[in-house]
């Protein structure tokens, strides 16, 4: 039978009773007790909503990318009551997780588990709570006589730099699907947010030559190198933070850079031959990330590159884009923006320095904002969970939206 037209199905594991009994739970543990950490395939869930979604008598459409069709997107439609399956409103959201090697839970983090009221496992609050909550609630679509159709996309490696959403957005503007808006469910406790920082992420290797320490006039010392090129970007960093430009309602008012991996060398009396490390800048969606990416790329080209070819001819710097995300700034005329502030009774104004998709649906014209249950701050740690009443909430928050879709609304 499928889930979708029968959510009645076993609860996890318990240790407690919990008086909030969100209908979506069915759904919700069943998609954090399937693996899905990016470096893992998600085609298993994929496969498993496709065929429920099926079931109903709803077709999704798959795009893959090219590690073998194991990795999926998805895209389904439930179209207006007149059969109308163009314009309407996305409901978003990414099916991957961050691992959980070496943090300590409580828990099996693939065994979702109630403990009071919380739901704990990999997953439940980044964002399988939404997803849950809006597969759920398919049938009360369905019966709806919507006015417009309601569209449900599920992404791939959202958590390794939005890699899978865009494949689906070019797959949408290739069939000519145009949606009038998008709702990302990321967790935000339920609160409209309007605006979020760009995600640029690079990779950059120093090439020297190795020698033996004693002779090191003979060698090129990559470390050292790539120190002076990880120091220009904290000094970059540093002039963000003091001179701006500012935007106070972001919990980090300022456009950040950091970097956050490093390896290289061999040996202490080994001159090292490579250093490799990554960085990464959020800017603020006001401020054009080329320009940021192009004086860190002129400092390494222009400045240590030179020094470097000086000291041994085979000197080189590779730096490789491994991941980006536009920032999102919505329109607070856009209309998505106004039926999400008019279903959840909010006008408060909220930007976050985390990066979403919605970015990149917003980038491609389709106007954007994030609402979702959980809080953010319970997100890629240990023991993550999402409370039972912010599922109950996000249930809540969804049916309204079928009712204002709804021919019989007052506003669509």
């Amino acid at each position: 039978m499928s889930q979708v037209a029968e959510s009645a199905q076993s609860s996890p594991s318990s240790t407690s009773a919990s008086d909030a009994s969100p209908i979506s739970l069915p759904w919700v543990t069943r998609l954090v007790s399937m693996d899905t950490v990016s470096r893992n395939p998600n085609f298993g869930l994929i496969e498993t909503v496709r065929d429920e979604l099926r079931a109903a008598g709803i077709e999704a459409t798959l795009t893959h990318d090219e590690r073998g069709g194991k990795w999926a997107n998805l895209f389904a439609t439930i179209p207006a009551h007149d059969g109308e399956t163009n314009g309407g409103v996305v409901l978003s959201g990414h099916t991957d997780v961050v691992p959980v090697d070496g943090q300590q839970w409580d828990s099996d983090p693939f065994k979702p588990e109630i403990r009071g009221d919380k739901l704990y496992g990999r997953g439940t609050c980044d964002m399988k709570g939404f997803i849950g909550a809006a597969l759920a609630l398919v049938p009360e679509m369905q019966r709806a006589k919507l006015a417009k159709p309601i569209h449900l996309a599920l992404s791939f490696d959202e958590e390794v730099g939005c890699a899978g959403a865009p494949l689906l957005i070019a797959d949408l503007m290739k069939r000519g699907v145009k949606p009038d808006g998008c709702i990302v469910g990321e967790p935000t406790s339920m609160r409209p947010i309007v605006a979020h920082k760009g995600i640029n992420a690079y990779q950059c290797c120093v090439r020297g030559q190795a020698a033996h320490s004693s002779l090191t006039p003979k060698g090129l010392n990559a470390i050292e190198y790539a120190a002076r090129l990880i120091c220009y970007i904290r000094d970059m960093a540093d002039q963000f933070r003091e001179q701006g430009p500012f935007d106070e309602l972001y919990d980090v008012p300022f456009t950040t850079a950091q970097t956050s991996t490093i390896s290289g060398g061999n040996a202490i009396n080994t001159v090292p031959a490579e250093c490799r490390f990554q960085f990464e800048f959020r800017n603020l969606p006001t401020l054009d990330p080329e320009p940021i990416f192009a004086r860190i790329d002129q400092y390494a080209r222009e400045t240590l590159l030179p020094k470097m070819l000086r000291e041994h001819p085979s000197a080189a710097i590779e730096i490789t884009k491994i991941a980006a995300a536009p920032g999102l700034d919505s329109s607070e005329q856009a209309a998505i923006t106004q039926l999400v502030r008019a279903l959840t009774a909010d006008q408060d104004k909220r930007k976050v320095a985390y990066g979403t998709e919605a970015g990149l649906f917003s980038l491609a014209g389709i106007p954007s904002i994030v609402c979702g249950p959980g809080d953010i701050q319970q997100a890629h740690k240990a023991n993550e969970f999402v409370a039972l009443d912010q599922l109950v909430a996000c249930e809540r928050f969804l049916q309204k939206f079928i009712r204002s879709m709804s021919v019989s609304a007052d506003a669509h």
